[in-house]
């Protein structure tokens, strides 16, 4: 009976790292990836162009780079990735060891667009409101229950095309959406997080194929 228990032990423990995974390879459900267009698994110990850190510290430490914000300006940190692109296909790991939720946010030429907000049991995407626009108002298009535990890596999975974004997690999670708006070109990718720490690695944008 002993080695029964122990055995249905080391079966849970490995069908549970099943569900949490770092680089998992997702298959896309929009688009078909074309050309890549950027990548980066923050080896070189630095952060370079096109890479921005408008808010919060962030730093590259043991081939990642970890976010959180600065008690003394009391603003989310945000970290920008300037590859503009109407059409794409993001993925990245994310790993939040302190943060309790981030959001990788799209804005266009002239403010926000739409983001995709991670909490340790939900994935959702936000349209954003247009502050110019006094009758716009923010709207959650999609929802989907999921678990992001403190402290295990992910992998996350963001493809656009035209009106529609698709997002998908490596532990099942997936949510559609679409908006005639979002049918815009984008000034890029902005990561964004409050509190500490949020670490990320695995970058890679692809453009979508015709």
């Amino acid at each position: 009976m002993k080695s029964k228990l122990i055995a249905l032990t080391a079966f849970t423990f490995i069908a549970n790292l099943a569900f949490a995974a770092k680089d998992a390879d997702i298959k896309p459900a929009l688009a078909a990836p074309g050309k890549i267009a950027f990548e980066s698994a923050f080896e070189s110990g630095g952060l370079e162009k096109p890479w921005a850190m408008p808010k919060g510290d962030w730093q590259v430490k043991d081939g990642a780079i970890i976010g959180k914000e600065k008690a003394s300006d009391m603003h989310a940190a945000v970290l920008a990735l300037g590859v503009p692109r109407r059409d794409s296909m993001i993925r990245f790991s994310f790993k939040m060891d302190g943060a309790k939720v981030f959001q990788l946010s799209f804005n266009h030429a002239k403010g926000h667009l739409f983001r995709v907000v991670v909490s340790p049991d939900a994935l959702v995407v936000n349209k954003d409101k247009d502050k110019k626009d006094e009758a716009s108002k923010g709207a959650a298009m999609g929802r989907a229950a999921a678990k992001f535990a403190p402290g295990e890596w992910h992998t996350m999975l963001v493809e656009m095309k035209g009106a529609k974004v698709t997002v998908q997690t490596d532990n099942g999670a997936k949510v559609e959406a679409g908006d005639p708006a979002l049918d815009v070109d984008k000034t890029g990718y902005r990561f964004v997080t409050r509190g500490e720490s949020l670490l990320l690695d695995d970058v890679k944008v692809w453009e979508v194929a015709p």
